[in-house]
């Protein structure tokens, strides 16, 4: 699998002038805010949204201003909705380390959300592109949109595939989706190559997701957080849904309620224990090894629909970008 540096390579340069105008962008002339800037920045991790806005713009035409100030909006845009959804659900850590509204307060954090999202606006009309504005406003709707409707089926917990799907597409995929369609746009990409990118960037968004989600299943120490957060947090994700679906109707009942015994803290309930045999139970199942081959399927569709691309190191970064998505460790 090839490593980020190396994906990065046919836009190394780019990618110095885009980390420049980030650094421009985070600035705030309120000490306390400036702070928490700095503390989201020094945790920004893999930063694969704006990779996936140069390289798609790149694969097409040279990158230009417009490029680098829409891959920072989508950064910080994302980096903003990451901040808010972490007071939402109240989650203490992120990316290992204590959140911003842990380490601060839901005041400082909702503030800062809020001052990043001002700077998005500010960039978005330095850009002067229409398409691209409708697009991250479009995609602000999306976020919240997908975080509400997490919300809303949170309440009764149980949830199908299909509703499964609708959520990661509108939490997710739909911001890799613009990334992609974004940087098509800033270069100047004709309609068939913008076309084949937008599909290429909501599967990869799929891809990214559903792998977060196996992680839940996993026994790896790097991956950042403990195992079984989602259901933790009322959140059923596609290898619970798939054993559920697999097991025998008694067995999966009894699962179901074991679920919200957890999630409801029910008196006398040893979660941990409870939680090693969901565990175990979608392991029997085999719904793993289901998401992961549903990956695959999402890898092969992201493929062919660079197809209309001539060979350059800009697809091939595309491609083991896919890769990197599917088999990363964290």
């Amino acid at each position: 699998m090839a490593s980020l540096s190396d994906i990065r390579k046919p836009v190394e340069a780019s990618w110095k002038r885009y980390e420049k105008v980030l650094q421009e962008s985070l600035q705030s002339d309120e000490k306390i805010q400036q702070k928490v800037l700095d503390y989201i920045a020094a945790r920004s991790g893999k930063q694969l949204r704006p990779l996936v806005v140069l390289l798609c713009a790149q694969i097409c035409n040279p990158v230009t201003d417009k490029t680098l100030r829409s891959a920072v909006a989508l950064e910080m845009l994302h980096n903003a909705s990451l901040v808010h959804d972490d007071v939402v659900d109240s989650s203490d850590t992120r990316r290992g380390m204590p959140a911003v509204h842990t380490r601060w307060s839901n005041k400082v954090a909702i503030l800062t959300g809020d001052y990043m999202l001002s700077k998005v606006i500010g960039l978005v009309a330095e850009v002067r592109n229409i398409r691209i504005l409708e697009i991250i406003s479009n995609l602000g709707r999306s976020l919240s949109s997908g975080e509400m409707l997490q919300l809303h089926v949170g309440q009764s917990m149980w949830i199908d595939e299909e509703r499964y799907l609708k959520v990661i597409d509108q939490k997710t995929a739909q911001l890799f989706q613009a990334c992609a369609e974004i940087g098509a746009e800033s270069a100047g990409c004709t309609p068939r190559q913008r076309n084949a990118l937008s599909l290429f960037g909501r599967l990869l968004g799929l891809c990214f997701q559903i792998k977060d989600d196996i992680f839940d299943y996993s026994d790896l120490e790097e991956i950042g957080k403990p195992t079984m957060s989602d259901l933790r947090d009322s959140k059923v994700t596609l290898p619970l849904i798939i054993a559920l679906r697999r097991a025998p109707k008694p067995e999966a009942d009894y699962i179901r309620s074991l679920g919200e015994k957890i999630t409801a803290n029910e008196p006398g309930i040893e979660i941990e224990k409870a939680l090693e045999e969901i565990k175990s139970f979608v392991l029997r199942f085999k719904g793993d090894e289901y998401a992961v081959q549903q990956m695959l399927e999402y890898k092969k569709q992201a493929t062919e629909a660079l197809h209309v691309f001539r060979d350059s190191e800009e697809k091939k970064s595309l491609v083991s970008l896919l890769d990197f998505a599917i088999n990363r460790v964290q």
